[in-house]
């Protein structure tokens, strides 16, 4: 199983870091240690004194594909929930700074909280899906799918032309603006709509 993530895939929030919008889908990839199920707490590490929150859709792949055309490629999720990409936000600046990879800002353990998975068939349109995390009962994010720049359909395409997609893979789709700090005892709850996916607390 390996976690596909995509990067700057919603204007304000690329604007919010001072980055440019990208042209095609900017793709990077957490292990499977990341993976953090079951709402089970997320702890913060030590090497990073600067650990932000971005919540984020995330659809779970259903069947083996490569060279995925772009009208089929919603024959390869039935399923979506909520995640966290959890960033190491001190360390990526470094790392951005010098032009290298940015694994150890995104892809430590637990840094990839999953919620549980929803039908895809209990959506009206994919494409139209509100979403939001809460944090000690404030909300701290708003998103839309309507407001991606690339959607689910044409990052399974991109993606799959690189690496083959297997089922119960994982594919994080980018966050809305308003990415923040974690801090000790935090209390993080994602909806979809009004239904929670994601209740879990930072120590």
């Amino acid at each position: 199983m390996k976690i596909i993530c995509t990067g700057l895939n919603y204007r304000q929030h690329a604007r919010e870091l001072n980055w440019p919008i990208p042209e095609e889908p900017v793709l990077f990839m957490k292990p499977d240690s990341a993976l953090l199920k079951n709402n089970k707490p997320f702890f913060l590490p030590d090497f990073s004194s600067d650990i932000h929150y971005e919540v984020e859709l995330v659809v779970k792949i259903n069947r083996l594909g490569k060279g995925i055309a772009l009208k089929y490629a919603h024959r390869y999720y039935d399923e979506v929930t909520l995640g966290i990409d959890i960033t190491a936000r001190d360390l990526q600046a470094r790392v951005r700074k010098d032009s290298l990879p940015w694994e150890i800002t995104k892809g430590f353990d637990g840094a990839a909280p999953v919620g549980k998975f929803l039908p895809v068939r209990q959506f009206q349109d994919i494409g139209n899906i509100d979403f939001r995390l809460d944090i000690n009962g404030s909300t701290v994010q708003r998103g839309n799918t309507s407001d991606m720049i690339f959607s689910i359909d044409r990052i399974i395409e991109y993606a799959s032309v690189f690496f083959t997609l297997k089922t119960g893979d994982l594919i994080f789709t980018g966050t809305p603006p308003g990415v923040g700090q974690l801090h000790r005892n935090d209390r993080l709850v994602a909806y979809i709509g009004d239904i929670p996916v994601l209740d879990f607390l930072i120590k």
